[in-house]
C-alpha cells in the first residue's frame, strides 16, 4: 500500500471549504455524542455504534454515507490511539482562535479515476469523480506527477495546509510494473552530499541553507505567510529531490545497499551539525527505498559501514594516507600510500558498502 499526494487546482477550494464544514459538523456530533455516552455508562462507542446513530444524516449534510462511515472510523481509532474520553472539537471558522485544517475522507466506492491528461510538456492533469449525498458527484482536478491511470485506487482523503492549498491524499494498492535492472549499488549516506552510491551519482538536498537568507528576512519582518511558503519550498524541494533519486535505484538495480549510519550520532550539541543532518534527509531516503524497492521487486540491505570511508575499495587496505576521525571530515579525496589508487571519498565509502552487502568483505571491514 502507498500513498500518493497530489495538489487539487484552487478552483475547487469555496466547495471544498464547505463539504470540509459538514465534516467538521459530522465529527463534533459523534465527539459529544461519545463522550455523554462515556458518562453514563462507563464504555465507549465503537464505529459500528455511531454509524447507528449517523445513519441517514448524509442527505441533510452533504455528505457519502460511505464518507460518515470513514469520520466514525477515524473518531474511534484516534480516540483510542490517544487515550482520551474526547477529542479536539473541529471548526473551520476564519475568526476561530483554534481554527482547523481541512479534511475530507472518501472510500472506495465514492471514488473514481475519469482521465489523465498532457497538459504540457511533461505535466499531467487527472480528473477525479467523487460521490456525495443524493447520488450528486463532484468532480475535482489534480496536478498529477505519478499519473493515475497506472495505479488502483483504495482511498482518498481531502487535506488541507497551512497555507490553505488542497490535496488529494490516495491510498493505492498497485505499484506502477517497472522493469528491475541486474545491477547492484552501494549508497553512502553524507552531509556534503546527501547520498553517494558506487556508480559515482550523488544527491544533494541543501535545501535549508539555499533559502536561509531570505527565510531570515522574512522571520524578522514577521511575514507569517511568507515564512509558511519558504518551509513549505524547502520540504518540497527535498522530497521532490529525494524521490527522483529514489526511483530511478530501484527501476534501474536487483540489489542496493545502504549504510546504518544514525541521525542521532551528528546531532548532539558537541558536533554542532544538527541542521546540516536533519537538511539532509537520510530517514526519508530510506524509507522511500524500503516501500519502492518492495514493489519493484529489488532488495534492499541495510549495512555495518565501519571502516568504510578508510578503507581502499581496490586493494582493501587501510593505509595511513585514508581520511580517520572527525579530523579526517574535510578530506574529499586521497590517493592509497599502499596501492597508489586515486579515491572519492564518498564513493570509495559506497563501493566498500556494496562488498558488505555482497558478503566479498575485505579484512578489517566487519560485517553484520
Amino acid at each position: 500500500m502507498k500513498t500518493l499526494k497530489l495538489r487539487i487546482k484552487d478552483k475547487h477550494a469555496d466547495q471544498l471549504n464547505k463539504i470540509a464544514g459538514s465534516v467538521n459538523y459530522a465529527w463534533n456530533y459523534v465527539n459529544d455524542l461519545s463522550y455523554k455516552h462515556l458518562k453514563q455508562t462507563g464504555k465507549f462507542f465503537s464505529a459500528y455504534d455511531l454509524n447507528e446513530y449517523t445513519k441517514g444524516s448524509g442527505e441533510y449534510l452533504g455528505l457519502h454515507s460511505q464518507t460518515l462511515q470513514a469520520i466514525n472510523e477515524t473518531h474511534a481509532k484516534s480516540r483510542k490511539q490517544f487515550k482520551k474520553a474526547k477529542l479536539n472539537w473541529r471548526t473551520n471558522r476564519p475568526d476561530a482562535k483554534r481554527k482547523s485544517l481541512g479534511w475530507i475522507p472518501f472510500k472506495k466506492s465514492a471514488i473514481k479515476h475519469l482521465h489523465s491528461k498532457q497538459t504540457g510538456n511533461k505535466a499531467l492533469k487527472s480528473t477525479i469523480q467523487l460521490s456525495l449525498s443524493k447520488g450528486q458527484k463532484f468532480i475535482i482536478d489534480v496536478f498529477d506527477s505519478y499519473n493515475l491511470s497506472l495505479y488502483q485506487i483504495n482511498t482518498l482523503e481531502i487535506v488541507q495546509d497551512s497555507r490553505n492549498h488542497w490535496y488529494a491524499c490516495i491510498t493505492v494498492k498497485d505499484f506502477p510494473k517497472q522493469i528491475s535492472g541486474k545491477g547492484s549499488v552501494g549508497i553512502d549516506l553524507g552531509l556534503k552530499e546527501s547520498a553517494t552510491t558506487s556508480n559515482g551519482d550523488k544527491l544533494t538536498t541543501k535545501q535549508t541553507q539555499k533559502w536561509a537568507k531570505k527565510l531570515a528576512v522574512a522571520q524578522r519582518a514577521k511575514n507569517k505567510q511568507r515564512v509558511k511558503a519558504i518551509h513549505a519550498k524547502i520540504k518540497n524541494s527535498r522530497l521532490d529531490a529525494i524521490h527522483k533519486f529514489t526511483t530511478k535505484l530501484a527501476k534501474d538495480n536487483a540489489l542496493i545497499v545502504v549504510g546504518d549510519v544514525k541521525s542521532r550520532s551528528f546531532t548532539n550539541k558537541r558536533t554542532k551539525l544538527a541542521k546540516s543532518t536533519y537538511d539532509a534527509g537520510w530517514f526519508e531516503l530510506k524509507r522511500q527505498l524500503e516501500y519502492k524497492c518492495k514493489y519493484a521487486g529489488c532488495q534492499l540491505e541495510i549495512v555495518n559501514e565501519s571502516y568504510t570511508t578508510q578503507t581502499c575499495s581496490h586493494c582493501h587496505k587501510i593505509s595511513d594516507s585514508s581520511p580517520k576521525g572527525r579530523a579526517g571530515l574535510g578530506i574529499r579525496g586521497w590517493r592509497c600510500a599502499e596501492c597508489g589508487t586515486w579515491h572519492d571519498r564518498d564513493i570509495n565509502a559506497a563501493k566498500n558498502i556494496l562488498a558488505v552487502g555482497l558478503d566479498r568483505l575485505a579484512e578489517g571491514i566487519p560485517s553484520l
